[in-house]
């Protein structure tokens, strides 16, 4: 896909969101919005996945570490055609196979349940750990947030990645600055990131937009090309992105939007692909 090709399916992917999300009357809008684009370009452009084949050995895998973020990555898999999208407006109702967290066995395309904090990037680190044992060439990536990564188990697994030297892992930390009781570096700050992962024996690439999709280009490209040491990405967000009223709102990190709320938050996606479309 070309830049304007994957700003259009982001768009797509942020309706999904909010549709599905005021669908359940519950679910994470917040940092599901904020790391839309990076689930595109993912899934659309950097891994090597295909919804005909979702069992294939050699496949990429994708664990969601900051799992209550599934509103996102289910948006992005129907539009990936791993389920139609019309199955969206199910999420956490009884009998659907989107539940409120990503569970492997009920969802097409899903690497790994996930959705305890701070446990996604270890299951991540093993898989790269499996590739390298059995000299398979697949690559994994995983999604954390900036205040899962609040969690002690997070580095005991980056220890672990750099240890090793998992080149064919790449860490992502959607680092939107807030959580669900407000900024990060109010509740317990993680700051400064990069140098954190820097210790642990990782190429950190910073990425000052991560909605920016040349950016995310630019900085997946380099992760490509690292090798002897995993790699963490840390990209700068924009939590809520995309709606008006959620944007950089901590309020929104859990919070279903109403029917009135749902209509703006429409409208505005539509403005953004009514642009879209004009360029």
């Amino acid at each position: 896909m070309n830049k304007l090709e994957l700003q259009k399916m982001a768009n797509e992917v942020r309706k999904g969101i909010v549709t599905g999300v005021h669908a359940a009357k519950a679910g994470h809008p917040g940092g599901s919005l904020s790391a839309a684009d990076l689930f595109t370009y993912l899934y659309f452009e950097e891994m090597n996945v295909d919804p005909k084949n979702p069992q294939n050995p050699d496949r990429d895998r994708f664990v969601l570490s900051k799992g209550h973020t599934a509103p996102g990555l289910y948006a992005t898999l129907a539009h990936k055609g791993y389920f139609p999208v019309e199955d969206l407006v199910t999420l956490r109702h009884i009998g659907s196979h989107l539940q409120g967290h990503p569970c492997m066995q009920h969802t097409p395309g899903l690497d790994m349940s996930s959705g305890s904090l701070g446990q996604g990037i270890s299951a991540a680190v093993g898989m790269a750990l499996s590739a390298k044992l059995r000299n398979k060439s697949y690559r994994v990536y995983t999604l954390l947030g900036d205040g899962e990564i609040q969690e002690g188990q997070v580095w005991e697994a980056a220890m672990f990645a750099g240890a090793r030297k998992l080149d064919n892992l790449v860490v992502i930390v959607d680092n939107n600055g807030l959580q669900i009781d407000g900024k990060i570096e109010d509740v317990c700050s993680p700051y400064p990131i990069d140098k954190k992962f820097e210790a642990f024996n990782f190429h950190v690439i910073n990425v000052a937009d991560g909605n920016d999709f040349d950016q995310l280009d630019a900085a997946f490209k380099e992760a490509r090309e690292v090798k002897g040491m995993p790699v963490a990405i840390v990209m700068k967000t924009v939590k809520g992105k995309g709606v008006s009223f959620m944007e950089n709102q901590a309020s929104w990190h859990g919070t279903a939007p109403n029917d009135e709320q749902y209509a703006v938050a429409m409208e505005d996606l539509k403005k953004v692909e009514e642009a879209l479309c004009q360029k």
